[in-house]
């Protein structure tokens, strides 16, 4: 026979329904960061060994005794260590769990403590503490009667045909051309960015449209369209732009560097017509005049999307202004992938083009810092006005997201969700319904003053690439391997159902 302890489906501990006889302690250390302090009395600690150990001596097997049948002194000495590292995870989980459901603190993040340190004594009080990020604390301002300006337009066949246009353009074929570049016309080169000698970054073979600007991860070249026209295949053409603050690469970020491009070859792009035939390859539309009606449903979402973010950047610029703590940099680093996914996710949701989305994706980059503690703001404010109106996201809400999601990205509603949880940004989804449904209460107690809506022609080709580099990974030691195996087992400790990745 040999030593066995009794599974945790056989005992959970944190199903008790008496509440922890906790003291907390909570330190401000800024607007965002509290260190919180616990104490858990030897009173609960011993309660807590009492109802592991009543159900373990009924199924500890223990040699020289029948299953269950062990004297309790003798199984309590022989699984003390298996027990009191259960006893201190089931204490942890419910202290965290309690003192969350206090309404002390609105955690925005998971505690931050090393699981492994924490010791549980032999005798007195089980204290540990931890650092936390939190929601911070301000009074709702007042909301009810804002002045707002919204964009309105009348669509006109013009409008149509250029939209028109810019759809053909996209399944259009580049042909090679002897003659020098024109304005729109496309480069085939290679791309060399240098920090003097030292190349940060290459891309061996790049089609870039040319436009006024041409924008990157980490930085933006703005007189892209006057270098560019004139250029023929075997030219060498050089340039300087200055990387942004949030560069991927830290060690390069602020920093100036030559862009070095060798044309290879210039093309020029030839649009389809607008056949029967190509109108069944575009989707479902039996004529030319279903084609634009569907147009100017795109267009009417793009006023709609416009409609709604100019509206929401009046709201949160008015509901900010007293907005004054500081955010720390570490909750901004970790946040700024969240607002990232949250504005492409709303931007696919309204039919922008994928070149488009690319567009914004290299601003969000470029301004993370900037652009991540004014939505972290906007978010807190909007998420507490829910709180007070008791709003929240419905099963419907999230049917209709995904159903827009899936028809503007030419997929099924199935597939989307499937995708969104995946990826894990349905928590995003849901704070995106969430800000949209207290953004439309606010809109329906406020006044509206129309001004004219015009189309933002930004006239920017967007690569998906960072002059300054991406950071080097380092190859893994053993003793990061070691570190990554003792954090798994930390959080297997404090969850046991966490999915680890």
């Amino acid at each position: 026979m040999s030593d066995t302890v009794a599974s945790e489906e056989n005992v959970n501990v944190s199903d008790t329904k008496q509440k922890l006889e906790l003291q907390t302690n909570i330190q401000k250390v800024s607007a965002c960061e509290r260190h919180i302090c616990v104490t858990v009395p030897r009173t609960d600690v011993e309660r807590y060994f009492a109802d592991e150990y009543g159900g373990l001596v009924t199924e500890a097997e223990v040699p020289g005794f029948r299953k269950g049948k062990a004297p309790r002194l003798l199984v309590e000495k022989r699984f003390r260590r298996e027990v009191a590292e259960r006893v201190k995870n089931a204490l942890v989980i419910d202290a965290l769990s309690q003192v969350n459901e206090s309404g002390d603190i609105t955690p925005i993040s998971e505690p931050d403590f090393d699981y492994n340190s924490l010791i549980l004594p032999d005798a007195g009080p089980f204290v540990f503490e931890f650092d936390i990020e939190v929601r911070p604390e301000f009074a709702v301002p007042e909301w009810r009667g804002l002045v707002i300006e919204k964009p309105v337009r009348e669509f006109t066949k013009e409008d149509v045909d250029k939209a028109v246009q810019r759809i053909l353009a996209s399944y259009g074929d580049l042909e090679p051309i002897d003659t020098p570049a024109e304005k729109d016309d496309y480069i085939v080169a290679k791309i060399e960015f240098k920090d003097g000698d030292e190349v940060l970054s290459e891309i061996e073979e790049e089609t870039i449209r040319i436009r006024s600007v041409l924008s990157l991860q980490d930085g933006t070249i703005g007189n892209f369209n006057e270098l560019m026209i004139g250029a023929k295949a075997g030219n060498t053409i050089k340039t300087e732009l200055t990387l942004s603050k949030d560069a991927p690469n830290e060690d390069n970020r602020g920093k100036t560097v030559t862009a070095v491009f060798t044309i290879k070859e210039v093309k020029r792009l030839v649009t389809p017509e607008l056949t029967s035939e190509f109108l069944e390859k575009l989707g479902d539309f039996e004529t030319e005049g279903d084609f634009r009606d569907g147009i100017l449903d795109t267009l009417k979402r793009h006023m709609e999307h416009e409609q709604h973010q100019k509206t929401r950047r009046q709201i949160t610029g008015l509901l900010t202004e007293s907005a004054s703590w500081e955010l720390p940099p570490n909750l901004l680093a970790k946040q700024s992938e969240r607002e990232f996914r949250r504005s492409v996710l709303e931007l696919r949701r309204n039919g922008y083009s994928d070149e488009e989305i690319l567009s914004q994706k290299n601003f969000l980059r470029q301004n993370s810092a900037i652009e991540t503690a004014q939505a972290l703001k906007e978010h807190f404010i909007l998420e507490k006005i829910a709180e007070v109106e008791n709003i929240d996201a419905a099963e419907e809400d999230y049917v209709l997201e995904i159903e827009l999601i899936a028809a503007q990205n030419n997929s099924s509603p199935r597939r989307v969700r499937a995708q969104l949880e995946k990826a894990g940004e349905m928590d995003i989804l849901r704070n995106q319904i969430i800000e949209r449904k207290v953004i439309e209460l606010i809109s329906e107690n406020a006044k509206f003053k129309e001004t004219p809506f015009e189309f933002e022609d930004k006239d920017e080709e967007a690569l998906d690439w960072a002059a300054g580099g991406f950071p080097k990974i380092a190859e893994a030691t053993e003793e990061d391997l070691k570190a990554v195996n003792r954090e798994i087992a930390e959080r297997k400790m404090i969850n046991p159902n966490a999915k680890v990745t």
